[in-house]
C-alpha cells in the first residue's frame, strides 16, 4: 500500500487521552459495583440516599498533588458525583492506594467576612473535633487531639475537555459509623482561581462519601 506524505486520505482522529490511574478518558465510562456497600449499610440511616451502582460517565477529570508521594485524581459525572483515587503518580495503570465515591450534599455561600470567620476562623466550625450536620454527628477523621486541626489545602486542576480550571480547596474530612461501613463527610471550601471567579468569592461544599475496593470499579 502506498503511503502518501501529502494530501490523500484524512488523518485518523487522535484517541482520547486516558486520565488518572483508572485510565479513563473524558466521555469514557466506568462500571461501579456498590452491592457490597449497600450490604454493609443495610438497616442503617445514611445522611442521604446511597449512590447507585452501574455506569459512571466521566464528564471531567481533576488532579492535584497532595505531597511528594501522593496524587489525588477525581473523576466527575453529570449527577454531582465524584470518584476519587489516591496513587503515587496519577498515571494510567498506577496502583490505587485508596478509592472512594462522593456525592454533593449541601452548599453554603458565606456573604460576609464574619460568616467566613464562623466557618474558617481560629474557632471556626471546620476543623473542630466533631461536626453536627443537622443532628447527624461526625467525628474528625484527619488530625488528633481536642483542639481545632489545621485544614488541608491543595489546588486541583479540573479539565472538562474544553477548558481547565484551577480550583483552590481547603478541606477537612469527618466520618461516622454506618452499619459495617463508614460514612464520610468532606467539608470543602472551593475558590476558582480564575480572575473573574475570584472576585465572586468562594463556597463551602458538603459531600458525603464511602470507601470502595479497587475491585468495585472497572473501566468499560
Amino acid at each position: 500500500m502506498i503511503s502518501w506524505p501529502f494530501g490523500g486520505k484524512d488523518k485518523a482522529a487522535p484517541l482520547p487521552k486516558e486520565r488518572g490511574p483508572l485510565g479513563v478518558a473524558i466521555g469514557g465510562a466506568l462500571e461501579i459495583d456498590l452491592l457490597a456497600l449497600h450490604a454493609d449499610t443495610a438497616g442503617a440511616s445514611p445522611g442521604m440516599d446511597l449512590p447507585e451502582g452501574g455506569n459512571f460517565i466521566v464528564v471531567a477529570y481533576g488532579e492535584a498533588r497532595l505531597d511528594g508521594q501522593t496524587i489525588l485524581s477525581r473523576y466527575y459525572d453529570e449527577d454531582d458525583r465524584l470518584l476519587q483515587t489516591l496513587s503515587a503518580t496519577g498515571k494510567p495503570g498506577d496502583p490505587v492506594d485508596d478509592i472512594s465515591i462522593y456525592s454533593a450534599w449541601d452548599s453554603v455561600v458565606p456573604a460576609s467576612s464574619a460568616e467566613w470567620d464562623r466557618w474558617t476562623g481560629r474557632d471556626g466550625l471546620i476543623g473542630q473535633p466533631s461536626y453536627d450536620a443537622d443532628g447527624i454527628l461526625f467525628e474528625r477523621f484527619w488530625g488528633e487531639g481536642d483542639e481545632r486541626a489545621d485544614l488541608v489545602e491543595f489546588v486541583e486542576d479540573v479539565d472538562d475537555g474544553r477548558r481547565v480550571r484551577s480550583i483552590h480547596q481547603t478541606c477537612m474530612l469527618y466520618a461516622r459509623p454506618l452499619g459495617q461501613a463508614q460514612e464520610m463527610l468532606l467539608i470543602n471550601i472551593e475558590r476558582d482561581l480564575a480572575e473573574g471567579a475570584r472576585r465572586q468569592g468562594g463556597s463551602v461544599e458538603f459531600l458525603l462519601g464511602y470507601g470502595l475496593s479497587p475491585a468495585d470499579v472497572k473501566r468499560v
